[in-house]
């Protein structure tokens, strides 16, 4: 079994920082464009970026827990916080900004989700795990981007839920509440439920 010292527990966080802001930076364009089709393609700019340079996505990386032993949890756990960490640095840096308004729109789409029911965040939540599997590993097996983009375009069309983009609305739309957290949680579990289930399958 490996051991992660402190230093690599801090790569690990701040691989998962970045991975937060990239994914800030596909909610920003998403939210910028009026079109939902070219709004959902060009917030793909986040996952490409996380999957060319290495960065840690909770999404991304949940799917392995099926094959690496049991600390490699400690592992996503570092990465959820790394990811809430740089999805909160996008947010703030774009209220700081005269692009501002759109936190507006992050609010509006925050507030659909802070009355939705849980069970249907939840199922929302799978699906979105299950397609993040599909585009990262597609990706890995053929270094093809269009898989990337095709995965993250259908899972926004389809209204999935993904915990990192949620934690950027709440964020940018500053919605953060107890209730807010626990529906964080509850679509981080559908997450990475989504994200085991072929892998599962497969072992």
């Amino acid at each position: 079994m490996r051991e992660h010292g402190i230093t690599t527990y801090f790569r690990i966080f701040v691989l998962a920082v970045l991975a937060g802001i990239a994914i800030g930076i596909g909610g920003i364009v998403y939210l910028s464009v009026d079109n939902k089709v070219v709004g959902a393609l060009l917030f793909t700019v986040g996952l490409y970026t996380i999957c060319i340079h290495g960065l840690n996505l909770f999404t991304g990386k949940v799917g392995n827990l099926v094959n690496q032993p049991a600390m490699y949890l400690v592992d996503l756990i570092v990465i959820w916080f790394g990811n809430l960490a740089g999805t909160g640095i996008a947010a703030y840096a774009v209220r700081q900004t005269r692009i501002s308004g759109i936190s507006q729109l992050a609010a509006a789409i925050g507030e659909v989700k802070l009355q939705d029911r849980v069970a249907g965040l939840f199922v929302l939540a799978v699906f979105c795990g299950f397609l993040m599997f599909v585009a990262v590993d597609g990706y890995k097996s053929t270094q093809n981007p269009v898989i990337l983009f095709v995965g993250v375009a259908t899972f926004i069309l389809c209204g999935f839920e993904h915990c990192i983009a949620d934690m950027f609305y709440f964020s940018l739309g500053e919605l953060w509440s107890a209730q807010a957290v626990k529906i964080i949680l509850v679509i981080t579990l559908g997450n990475a439920v989504g994200g085991i289930l072929i892998p599962l399958a497969k072992k």
